[in-house]
């Protein structure tokens, strides 16, 4: 990451840190881009300055550096939050239970977690997912549209116009179909947003 900020003061990754951990390079950083809504009426609504970007930490999965934080937040129960992530990989299955015990404590928040690929180092990393969709997580792919939206939010892209590489969209494809068999084995469906 660098230190120049974005106009709302918070930091941005760099061009070649995107590239390399959200492309397909498939660097073993974990970076995690979110923002945060709430529910206002029919429409979901940004909460103002809780948006940002963090990686693991050496003892820390990105996915668990990022609960803590809720907590201090104050979210209102009374009111419908959300919670949308963009990161480089999937949760491993430990992460995976964690954030299903996280979404059972707070019903009043909802997930919606993009990914640039899946994280398949780990044994029943497919059942965490289904664990996670099945707990309310909404679990998808990230597409050129979230990829974009990610150059445009979070990253220190100088003004340039976001170009994915044709091996990047071949890729996105491929993680899309892996991730709908993974989530339709046992009758489970994928997720729709």
């Amino acid at each position: 990451m660098e230190d120049n900020p974005a106009p709302t003061g918070r930091p941005l990754m760099d061009v070649t840190t995107f590239k390399s951990n959200f492309g397909i390079t498939w660097a073993t950083e974990t970076y995690l881009c979110y923002e945060v809504e709430v529910r206002e009426g029919d429409a979901w609504v940004p909460v103002e300055g809780l948006q940002g970007l963090l990686r693991n930490q050496v003892f820390c999965h990105a996915e668990l550096c990022f609960l803590p934080g809720v907590s201090a937040w104050g979210l209102d129960e009374g009111k419908q939050h959300r919670l949308t992530w963009y990161l480089s990989w999937s949760p491993c299955p430990d992460c995976a239970l964690k954030l299903v015990e996280f979404l059972r404590k707070n019903s009043h928040v909802q997930l919606r977690i993009f990914a640039a690929r899946i994280y398949t180092k780990l044994d029943g990393y497919e059942d965490g997912l289904r664990r996670l969709q099945d707990a309310g997580a909404k679990l998808a792919i990230m597409t050129p549209k979230e990829l974009q939206h990610c150059w445009e939010k979070f990253v220190d892209n100088q003004g340039q116009p976001f170009q994915p590489e044709t091996e990047l969209l071949e890729n996105i494809g491929a993680q899309c179909q892996r991730l709908e068999n993974i989530l339709r084995v046992g009758g489970h469906l994928v997720n729709e947003e």
